[in-house]
Formats: structure tokens, sequence, C-alpha cells
């Protein structure tokens, strides 16, 4: 996605401030997150574009608490100044920053226990790989992706589809290859899937 597409999806003009980013992705993330549309495909497809877009821009614009700006008496040359604007990556997440993104992954499990429940399985699907884009390092996350492809696995097993059910047993084993629970299941599902091959 190019920078100014995720401009033009949260609604901003391109250089948009970190305040404006913010505030555009809140207000429209509410508006087409799925508990709000939960029969919406094009609402949920929206939120997921949304949330990307939001995430490609909050790594390319700084956020002005980050930015230093010198004092009159000091005698700073400008170059100065823009070495300073530069965020070091390992700052730790400000905590309200870290409260939105608990409670968006919870609301984002609800969606997908729902899917899966009413085995959506392909929704559950996108909703799962979304989440695990923005939060790439949660274990929990790697997992509900995993389920999710290990579910609609069995599912395309029932439906005598037998090589795209493989390939997605063997996505649920390479998301979360340390799972053992996980790992049996999948093999007694290879095993299912040989009978009736």
């Amino acid at each position: 996605m190019e920078l100014g597409d995720c401009y033009r999806l949260l609604g901003l003009r391109s250089g948009a401030s970190f305040a404006d980013i913010k505030s555009s992705y809140r207000r429209l993330a509410q508006q087409y997150h799925p508990d709000t549309n939960p029969d919406d495909r094009k609402a949920q497809d929206k939120f997921i574009a949304l949330t990307e877009a939001y995430k490609l821009l909050l790594q390319v614009v700084p956020p002005e608490e980050a930015v230093s700006q010198p004092s009159q008496s000091q005698s700073t040359p400008p170059d100065a100044t823009v070495k300073r604007v530069v965020v070091e990556e390992s700052q730790p997440i400000p905590p309200h920053v870290a409260e939105i993104e608990k409670r968006l992954k919870w609301k984002t499990y609800e969606q997908l226990q729902r899917f899966l429940r009413e085995r959506r399985f392909p929704q559950a699907i996108a909703l799962a790989e979304a989440l695990a884009e923005r939060l790439p390092e949660d274990p929990e996350v790697r997992q509900w992706q995993a389920i999710s492809y290990q579910l609609w696995g069995r599912a395309l097993i029932a439906q005598k589809q037998m090589l795209k059910a493989r390939i997605y047993l063997k996505k649920a084993l390479k998301t979360d290859p340390n799972n053992k629970s996980l790992c049996s299941e999948v093999e007694r599902d290879f095993q299912k899937l040989e009978q009736v091959f």
C-alpha cells in the first residue's frame, strides 16, 4: 500500500499530523469495526484496510511529543534539530497505545470466535491474519491464526477438497509449530485426510 493510499483511506491529506491520523483512525475504526457491522463483509474489509493504513502511517509519521524544538536561547543548527525528530524504534509503547492495542486484540478475538462458530472460515482467517500483521510478536494471536487455519482445513476435508485442506493444515503447523496440542490434532487431521484420499 502506498503512503498516499493510506492517507486517502483515512480521509486525510498527505502530510497530516500524527494527532490527525490517530483521530481519523479511531473515528473510522469505530464506524467500520466488525462488532458494529457483524454481517457486512465490505465494512470488515474496510476495517482491515484502515488498520493496515494506520499501522503503516505510524511507522512513518513521528508523534509530536517526540519532536524536540530548540529554545530561543539555544543556537542549534537546523541539521541537529532534524536529527532529534527521529524516534528510536526501541522506545517502549506508550501506555495509552498499549491499552488500545489490547482492546483491539480482544474485540477482534470476540469477532473471530463468532466467525468460527458460524463456520465462516475465510472471514475468520482474514481477521486473524490482519491481527497477526498488526501484532506479529503476540503468541496468542499466532495461536488463534493457526487454529483458524486448522478448522478451515477440517471443513475442507469434510467438503472433499483434499489439496486445499492439506495447504491449510500445513499453514496451521507453520504458524504455531511449538503448540504440541495443535500439532497432534493436525496430525490426526492429516491421517483422516489420507484415509479419505
